[in-house]
């Protein structure tokens, strides 16, 4: 969905009061206003008692109609996806909805409101947007927009949107409120904790823009991601050249390097297919030690060179061959 947010001094206004911010919902001032059931809802999402909220007038009922947990938004305005959300409870309520973003006199309430899980900031120009999208270059994005199906799905793998849902859904993180009793050896007792599952951001930016812009050089073949246990894979390619599995970094430090490498032998056992190649795509050349850290295992290393020039650095053939036992796929849990 794609939602006009910062455009007018009114919208800025709101932004500024939910979304720069978090609304204490479950306090009476606001809470008195909530059904239980939507409280109970808010709850679960939000078990602090505390969410950014946005929504929309009456008059868009019949797109938000289409709209539930989990969906991706992305607030507009001023030419840009100024940020990323990935909304939680959704209900409709004036009422609620008035005590957050009081109506002007004689100017119309908010019906539909919607909590949101994960929110990110961006700065992603409408050009890139529409790119991705299949609109023309200076499409202005005017009003309330609900996208769905491969136009949807464009949009959140070309941005590298990965939603908490999204891993839910995968088995990579547990369900909001999900709790589970685990041994903890050190102390041989038994403790309940919340099961938190894989660790990913809704959106980096930085990654991203490198991710759209190789993904542009790419002439033969149409970059996808899959979902695992592991979590959700930046790229994989299936063409000509076989398969090839990428994971994208926005930095070149050891950490970074590291987190490449455990996330690459971790999404490739879940590939669909056998992988011919695991490969970290960095902004800039890497330091000799780092990239033999990455050959010793078998990974190809692609870097930026200049604007929409990358070079790869293929791991020793001999290297890749001894790891290939490792990147089989297999059944989770084995």
């Amino acid at each position: 969905m794609v939602s006009p947010s910062f455009g007018s001094a009114e919208s800025r206004r709101h932004w500024k009061d939910t979304l720069d911010q978090l609304v204490p919902f479950a306090e009476f001032y606001y809470a008195e206003k909530l059904t239980d059931e939507q409280l109970g809802r808010l709850k679960e999402f939000h078990p602090d008692g505390q969410a950014r909220f946005w929504g929309a007038t009456s008059g868009h009922d019949g797109k938000m109609a289409e709209v539930s947990a989990g969906d991706v938004v992305l607030f507009t305005g001023k030419n840009h996806v100024r940020a990323i959300g990935e909304i939680g409870a959704i209900f409709r309520n004036s009422s609620f909805a008035d005590v957050m973003w009081p109506p002007k006199q004689g100017g119309e309430s908010w019906h539909t409101v919607y909590s949101l899980r994960e929110f990110a900031l961006a700065e992603i120009p409408y050009a890139t947007l529409s790119a991705l999208l299949g609109y023309k270059s200076n499409f202005q994005y005017p009003g309330q927009l609900v996208l769905s199906g491969e136009r949807a799905r464009a949009a959140i793998d070309g941005l590298l949107i990965t939603t908490r849902t999204a891993l839910e859904n995968a088995g990579a993180a547990a369900p909001p409120g999900k709790v589970s009793e685990l041994p903890v050896e050190r102390q041989h007792t038994r403790s309940t904790i919340v099961e938190r599952g894989a660790q990913q951001v809704l959106f980096n930016r930085d990654e991203s823009a490198l991710v759209i812009e190789f993904c542009g050089t790419l002439t033969d073949t149409t970059a996808i991601r899959f979902s695992s246990a592991a979590g959700i894979c930046d790229i994989f390619l299936d063409g000509p050249g076989g398969r090839e599995l990428i994971e994208a970094k926005s930095r070149v430090g050891r950490g970074h390097v590291r987190e490449a490498l455990a996330q690459l032998l971790d999404y490739a056992r879940y590939a669909p297919g056998v992988v011919d190649r695991l490969t970290a795509l960095f902004p800039e050349p890497l330091d000799p030690k780092e990239r033999r850290l990455l050959h010793d295992y078998g990974i190809d290393i692609i870097h930026r060179v200049t604007p929409g020039v990358f070079e790869r650095v293929p791991a020793p053939d001999q290297a890749r061959e001894q790891m290939r036992n490792i990147w089989q796929p297999h059944e989770p849990g084995h």
